[in-house]
């Protein structure tokens, strides 16, 4: 069967619907929802069976739909209807939510219902509750869904009346009587997009990555309202009614999110920088982006960087963390942030950067010195959870361990070539040791999203653990590797030797991945410039990219 997904962007949901659905066998097409002549074009061309859109927001002309029947995702349950779905589920307080597939109609979210799914909702940012919850709603009902098309069976959509748009008005903070906890819950309703308009310290900017201080509003206790009393690794500390909150990143109108000490520059000159320990006991409330948990002889690392992209100083300090705690332990566990494993390097600062070729040059290197540490643990078993997406570097992030294990949900983007970048990370090393060469360059080269499921299959992942017991199969699989002390130092060893073996071809590679990735961050007229500027400024494509049209 031909399914042909309509898209508005290529987000993390369509590249679940994508991944799964070539694990099972179809033949997917992605088309983007740019104009109705475009999409009606590319259709014909592609002839699908079926027409999926797992995230749409382009009117869609009744002679589309007419002719290809179109089945419409909707982060809400039946009787919900229009914009901001999740945002009225969080402001309604209802813990109990859902999704549906629902055919399109002349009315707005008006059409059949094919499949449906609830779910309960967490305390949470809304990107959290989408990329998590949603993201496996909108999988575990796309047999269901496909069932019914068959079938012809469906349930009419409730007509319930269209919630409104909620406005930058309803998202506002009133810093004189809103408390820490409610100024928390209107950013996350706002995470990651569009963040809450304010002004911080005299600078117009959306807010973004809230947590609550337990300790800090003690000694600013005269401190003014919404003055910024500390910072810390680039998030600032903001004194609120009954105490503070940090705010990690901030966004200009018109421009593109960074971390908050970047926007507030000179804003913020003297501010104190609250330290905390590099891996920090998460003792008490308040911003910290590592951490670990200790027990059986299993560390268990986590780093929380914002949709971990991981700048200089960040792969900085991660190798730190790496290399404390590899003597503390038999087994290292990557476990990546809550969002996403790991994405690599971050782009956004280096757009921000006025010394783009040195900045970026500076990450690359740093992030490479985290993973060789990785790489050369000799000391311990290191393993990669990747228990969220992962994307570019962040992947390759993961093949540096001696295992990884994925769970069923996560979607791997292993490749470089949609940011104009060849790559490091050591990935002409660790892809081919486990696919082979010429499985590694059609990955690099396709470019496209494959699932854990299918990256299994290849030999990229060695174990697939399914979502409802991730954590506890995870802790399983790391507690067989200590517990058999023979088959541990047989793996110690093993490791020790292949290292040594490969030494040459391990530097050979990383010297091959940087010779060709100098010109791409230094050359005024590298392609990296203007498509990492376009996926920072998130610019639509004026047609559906060249990848996605090989594939029809």
């Amino acid at each position: 069967m031909r399914v042909a997904l309509l898209v508005s962007a290529f987000n993390s949901l369509s590249q679940a619907v994508f991944a799964n659905l070539k694990d099972r066998g179809y033949r997917v097409g992605v088309i983007f929802a740019i104009k109705n002549s475009q999409i009606k074009r590319e259709l014909e061309e592609f002839s699908p069976d079926l027409v999926l859109a797992p995230f749409l927001k382009k009117y869609i002309a009744p002679y589309i739909y007419e002719k290809w029947p179109i089945f419409l995702f909707h982060p809400g349950p039946r009787g919900d209807r229009g914009p901001n779905s999740l945002e009225h589920a969080l402001l309604s307080r209802d813990k109990r939510w859902g999704s549906v597939w629902l055919k399109i109609s002349k009315e707005f979210d008006a059409g059949d219902i094919y499949a449906q799914a609830l779910f309960d909702i967490r305390e949470a940012p809304k990107a959290s509750i989408y990329r998590k919850e949603v993201t496996k709603a909108a999988l575990k009902t796309l047999p269901e869904l496909f069932e019914n098309i068959l079938k012809k069976r469906s349930i009419p959509q409730k007509m319930e009346p269209i919630h409104r748009l909620i406005t930058q008005k309803d998202r506002a903070i009133d810093w004189q009587k809103d408390s820490s906890e409610k100024i928390v819950k209107k950013i996350n309703l706002s995470d990651s997009w569009p963040g809450v308009l304010d002004n911080i310290a005299g600078v117009d900017c959306y807010l973004f990555g809230a947590h609550i201080e337990e300790k800090l509003h003690i000694e600013f206790e005269n401190a003014p309202i919404k003055s910024v009393i500390a910072k810390r690794n680039t998030a600032v500390c903001l004194k609120t009614v009954d105490g503070a909150i940090w705010v990690s990143h901030l966004m200009e109108p018109n421009r593109f999110k960074l971390p908050a000490t970047y926007v507030l520059k000179s804003a913020i000159k003297g501010v104190k920088e609250r330290r905390i320990p590099l891996i920090f006991n998460r003792s008490y409330k308040t911003f910290y982006e590592i951490w670990a948990d200790e027990r059986d002889e299993i560390a268990y690392l986590h780093f929380n960087f914002h949709n971990v992209a991981m700048s200089s100083d960040q792969c900085i300090r991660l190798k730190y963390a790496v290399e404390y705690l590899k003597e503390r332990c038999k087994v290292l566990v990557l476990m990546g942030g809550e969002e996403f494993f790991s994405n690599g390097i971050h782009l956004n600062i280096l757009e921000d950067s006025k010394k783009r070729g040195e900045d970026g040059w500076s990450n690359i290197n740093a992030m490479n010195d985290l993973i060789n540490s990785i790489m050369q643990s000799r000391e311990c078993l290191t393993v990669a959870s990747i228990g969220r997406n992962a994307g570019a570097g962040g992947v390759f992030l993961a093949l540096a361990c001696d295992f990884v294990v994925a769970n069923e949900y996560s979607v791997l983007n292993p490749h470089y070539k949609t940011i104009g970048l060849s790559g490091s990370e050591y990935h002409s090393y660790t892809l081919p040791r486990r696919v082979g060469n010429d499985l590694s360059q059609k990955l690099l080269e396709e470019a496209l999203p494959i699932s854990t499921l299918f990256a299994k299959n290849i030999g990229m992942v060695d174990e697939v653990f399914e979502d409802t017991n991730y954590e506890e199969r995870l802790e399983s699989f790391c507690l067989e590797l200590v517990e058999d002390l023979d088959k541990y130092y047989e793996a110690l060893d093993a490791k020790e030797e292949r290292l040594d073996r490969d030494r040459d071809k391990i530097e050979e590679s990383l010297k091959m991945e940087l010779k060709i990735m100098h010109p791409q961050f230094w050359d005024e007229n590298s392609k990296f410039h203007k498509l990492r500027h376009d996926f920072v400024y998130k610019v639509c494509p004026l047609k559906t990219p060249e990848r996605f049209l090989l594939l029809k």
